[in-house]
C-alpha cells in the first residue's frame, strides 16, 4: 500500500518528537537520535524517500529551513559578548578556527581525493561546533566552569561565523567553476558577498525600525519576522544567486546588536521554530544517506575523522590556550569535546544538492562524509566525555546546592543554616548593604539583579541546581520563578508562601503556576518569618537517630514551643526542602533544619 503524503508528513513529526524525547531521556544530543532515525526510516526501511515526497520542492524547503535556522543562530551573536570573553575564546573563533579548517581540508584532499575547492568547503563546514549540540552535552558532562565557559561561547560565536565561511567558500567555489579567470571568480565572489551584506543590512534596518517603533502588533510579531526572513533570503538570491544565506545571517547579527529592538521577544518563537525545522530537516536529510554510502567511504574517511579529532582539534586548543591560566586537565577536556552539529548537517546537505546537479567531482561524497563526522563525533563524545571529565577530575560538583535570590535577614538566616551543614549556596541581591552582611557571614554572594543579562552571563551557579526565591516582594519572586524554571526546571524552584495569604482581596493573589513550589508551612511568608527571627526564633539543625526519630522531632510542638521543619538533609549531604506539595519523611541519620520558636518570643506559628 502506498503511504499518503499526509501520513508521511505526520509521521515525520511523530518520529521527530519521539527522537527528541528519547534524547532527553538518555541525555545525549538530539541530533544523534534524529540522524539515526532518518537513516532507519529512509534507506534501511525504505519507507521515507524525501525526493519522491517533495519532488522539486525539496531544494526550496531545505533552503528556507536552513535560512531560518541560521537567522535564529545569528540573533544570539552580540558583539558585546566578545569584549568580556577571555583571550582563549577569541583565539578559538579566529586563528584556531583557521587551523582546524586547514587540517580538515588537507585530510579530505589527500585521503579522499576531494578537489581543493571542495576540500576547502568541507573544511569550512566541519570546523565548527554548534550550541545545539554543545549545550545538551555540557548538561550531561557538567565540566568545571572555565571549561564550560570556553566551550559554550565557542559554540555560540563560531556557529554564525562558520555559516558565513561556508557560504563564502561555496560562492568562491562556484565562481571558480563557472568563470574562466580568477578575476571573474573574485568579482563574482565579491558581488555575492556585497549583495548578501547589503540585503541583510537593509532587511535588518527596515525590520528594526518596524520593531523599535512598535508598528507591528505583538500578535503579528512572529509572523512578520518569519515573513521578513523568507523575503530577504528570496530577494537576495534573486539579485545574486547564492547570497541569501549570508543575507539572513547578517540580518540576524544586525538585529541582535541594535539597541531598543525586542530581540528576546523574537528568540523564543524562533528557537521553537528552529527546533521543529531542525528535527524534520535532520530526518529528511539523513533519509537520503544510505548506510552503503557511509561504508563506501572506507578507511580513508576514518583517517579524515581521526585527523580532525586528534590533530586539528589539539592544534586549535594548543594555539588558543597558549599562555592562559587553564590547567592541562582543563585543556585536555576542551580538546576532547568538539561535536559537529547544525551548520555542518544542514548547510552541507543544501550545498550537496546543488553540487551534485553540477556534476562536481566527489560532490556525492560531501554529504556522507559530513554526516560521518557528525555521527562519529557525537557518538564518541556523548559516550566518553563524562568518563573523560571524571578521569581528568574537571567535573563540576554535583548540583545539590541552592541559588538564593535575596540577601535579606530571612535569606541570610536560611543560607547560613544550609552553609553550616555543607550545602552549597550563593546569595544574589542588588542591595549592597544586605549583601555585605552576607559576605561578613562568610556566605558566597553575587552583587546584582538575578534577572539581569549580566547575571545570565556572569553569575556562577557551579554546584547549584535549585533556586530559592526569598525576596521581600511576591511580585519579584514571581519573576524569579518564571526565569528560574528555564534553567533549573519547574520542580526545582521554590518560593515562600504569599505574604498576603489570608487576605480576602483577590488582587494580591498570583497565579499558582508562577509561584514555584511553596516552602515550609502555610502562612509562613517572608514577613512572618522575618518577624519571628527578629523576636528571637532560631534556625537550628538536629540529627535524627534510632532513639529520636522524626515523629519525636515533630512532637516538640508543645504549647510553649513550636518547631517548623525547613530542610531535611540525607547522609549524602543532599538537602530536601519541606514543601506544601511533598511529604518528606527523614530517616535515622538525617539532619533536620528547623525553625525553633521559643516561649521567649511570645509568638507561635499560625
Amino acid at each position: 500500500m502506498t503511504n499518503s503524503p499526509e501520513l508521511m508528513l505526520a509521521s515525520i513529526g511523530a518520529i521527530a518528537m519521539a527522537a527528541q524525547w528519547l534524547a532527553w531521556k538518555i541525555r545525549v544530543p538530539a541530533i544523534l537520535i534524529l540522524l539515526l532515525s532518518g537513516i532507519a526510516v529512509g534507506p534501511l526501511a525504505g519507507w521515507l524517500n524525501p525526493d519522491e515526497l517533495f519532488g522539486p520542492l525539496l531544494f526550496p524547503v531545505v533552503s528556507l529551513a536552513v535560512a531560518v535556522i541560521l537567522f535564529e543562530g545569528s540573533l544570539t551573536l552580540e558583539f558585546h559578548q566578545t569584549r568580556g570573553l577571555k583571550r582563549v575564546v577569541r583565539r578559538m573563533v579566529s586563528g584556531g578556527l583557521i587551523l582546524a579548517w586547514a587540517v580538515a581540508a588537507l585530510a579530505v584532499h589527500y585521503f579522499l581525493d576531494f578537489p581543493w575547492d571542495l576540500a576547502v568547503l568541507f573544511g569550512a563546514l566541519t570546523c565548527v561546533t554548534g550550541p545545539t549540540v554543545i549545550a545538551p552535552l555540557l548538561k550531561t558532562v557538567k565540566p568545571v566552569a572555565p571549561v564550560a565557559h570556553a566551550l559554550r561561547w565557542e559554540g555560540i560565536l563560531i556557529d554564525p561565523i562558520g555559516a558565513i565561511l561556508a557560504v563564502l567558500s561555496y560562492d568562491l567555489m562556484m565562481a571558480l567553476r563557472t568563470n574562466e579567470t580568477l578575476g571573474h571568480a573574485l568579482w563574482s565572489l565579491g558581488a555575492t558577498s556585497l549583495t548578501g551584506l547589503c540585503s541583510g543590512l537593509a532587511g535588518g534596518w527596515l525590520l528594526g525600525i518596524l520593531l523599535r517603533r512598535g508598528w507591528i502588533p505583538d500578535s503579528l510579531l512572529n509572523l512578520s519576522v518569519l515573513a521578513s526572513v523568507f523575503a530577504v533570503f528570496a530577494l537576495s538570491n534573486t539579485v545574486q544567486s547564492e547570497s541569501g544565506l549570508l543575507a539572513v545571517t547578517v540580518m540576524g547579527i544586525w538585529l541582535a546588536n541594535r539597541p531598543g529592538i525586542p530581540v528576546h521577544d523574537i528568540l523564543e518563537f524562533k528557537e521553537t521554530l528552529s527546533q521543529i525545522l531542525l528535527s524534520a530537516l535532520f530526518i529528511l536529510l539523513a533519509a537520503r544517506v544510505a548506510p552503503g554510502q557511509l561504508l563506501d567511504l572506507g578507511w580513508p574517511a576514518l583517517a579524515v575523522l581521526a585527523c580532525m579529532l586528534w590533530i586539528g582539534r589539539p592544534l586549535k586548543v594548543l594555539y588558543s590556550t597558549w599562555g592562559s591560566r587553564l590547567s592541562w586537565r582543563e585543556r585536555a577536556l576542551i580538546t576532547w569535546i568538539a561535536p559537529r552539529g547544525i551548520v555542518a548537517a544542514a548547510v552541507s546537505a543544501l550545498f550537496a544538492l546543488r553540487l551534485e546537479s553540477l556534476d562536481v567531482p566527489q560532490s556525492d561524497r560531501l554529504l556522507p562524509m559530513t554526516f560521518l563526522v557528525i555521527i562519529g563525533t557525537v557518538i564518541l563524545q556523548s559516550l566518553t566525555a563524562r568518563p573523560v571529565a571524571r578521569l581528568l577530575k574537571v567535573v563540576e560538583p554535583d548540583r545539590v546546592g541552592f541559588l538564593i535570590a535575596g540577601a535579606n535577614p530571612v535569606a541570610r538566616a536560611i543560607g547560613q543554616a544550609l552553609h553550616d551543614q555543607g550545602v552549597p549556596v550563593r546569595l544574589c541581591d542588588s542591595d549592597w548593604y544586605s549583601l555585605s552582611k552576607a559576605r561578613m557571614m562568610g556566605l558566597p554572594t553575587y552583587h546584582g539583579n538575578p534577572l539581569s543579562e549580566h547575571a545570565q552571563r556572569n553569575l556562577d551557579t557551579n554546584g547549584l541546581g535549585r533556586l530559592l526565591a526569598l525576596s521581600t516582594r511576591d511580585d519579584v519572586n514571581q519573576l524569579i520563578m518564571v526565569r528560574g524554571r528555564d534553567e533549573f526546571g519547574k520542580n526545582k524552584v521554590f518560593s515562600l508562601p504569599l505574604s498576603h495569604d489570608g487576605d480576602p482581596a483577590e488582587k494580591h493573589a498570583l497565579r499558582p503556576e508562577y509561584r514555584g513550589r511553596t516552602l515550609f508551612a502555610p502562612g509562613l511568608g517572608y514577613w512572618k518569618l522575618s518577624n519571628l527571627l527578629m523576636t528571637g526564633a532560631q534556625i537550628k539543625a538536629t540529627r535524627l537517630s534510632e532513639t529520636f526519630d522524626f515523629s519525636q522531632y515533630q512532637a516538640l510542638n508543645i504549647p510553649e514551643r513550636d518547631v517548623v521543619p525547613l530542610f531535611a538533609i540525607n547522609p549524602k549531604g543532599y538537602a530536601i526542602p519541606f514543601t506544601l506539595d511533598q511529604d518528606v519523611q527523614p530517616q535515622s541519620g538525617w539532619m533536620v533544619i528547623g525553625l525553633h520558636v521559643g516561649v521567649d518570643t511570645n509568638q507561635t506559628v499560625d
